[in-house]
């Protein structure tokens, strides 16, 4: 089983390639962002904890973040492994999502970060605001915020996994098939 984390700021690519990286590998794809939406929608005894924060402008806390995906976990017990995409975003919810996967016998395989040039990826966002409709990508100000957030709790990471020896770094600009190549020569060699 073969168990990745895949990261990068808002705007890398992480959700287009795991679209390709799920399907070639086999890996269910447990998105924080779509685990949170599913919730909310279905009214779930999590999802209504987590709206309480939301409503007030508040983060929701790691233990009702980490709650949520053990619970997606343990749906799919046959699964050839797992993609994580938004999560974990800070050192606590790294160790909770260790200690979780030891407690199943299972690790973090690897971490892969997306990495691209702050000026081309809020171009991304910025022309991505244009037909999705999300408010948060169509203002710079809050894009540039998004990715401060990201180098304060998100970029220690990368520390933290590579004193594991499971951090790689992919370039992601160019074409899609560009980036799916180079995230494939990495995952091939798990």
């Amino acid at each position: 089983m073969i168990n990745i984390v895949l990261f990068g700021k808002p705007g890398a690519g992480k959700g287009t390639q795991a679209e390709f990286l799920k399907e070639k590998y086999n890996l269910t794809h447990l998105s924080t962002g779509d685990i949170f939406r599913y919730n909310i929608k279905n009214d779930t005894e999590l999802g209504q904890l987590a709206k309480t924060y939301m409503d007030k402008g508040d983060l929701v806390p790691d233990e009702v973040t980490i709650q949520m995906l053990q619970s997606e976990v343990d749906k799919n017990p046959n699964s050839d492994g797992f993609l994580f995409d938004g999560f974990p975003r800070t050192l606590a919810q790294a160790a909770a999502l260790d200690a979780f996967l030891e407690s199943k016998n299972q690790s973090i395989t690897a971490t892969v970060a997306l990495e691209a040039d702050d000026n081309i990826l809020v171009a991304r966002l910025l022309e991505r605001g244009k037909t999705s409709g999300r408010p948060d990508d169509q203002d710079e100000e809050k894009i540039r915020n998004r990715y401060d957030e990201y180098n304060q709790k998100t970029a220690p990471l990368m520390d933290y996994y590579k004193a594991q020896g499971k951090f790689h770094s992919v370039d992601g600009i160019g074409t899609i098939a560009e980036v799916t190549e180079r995230l494939t020569n990495v995952f091939d060699k798990f």
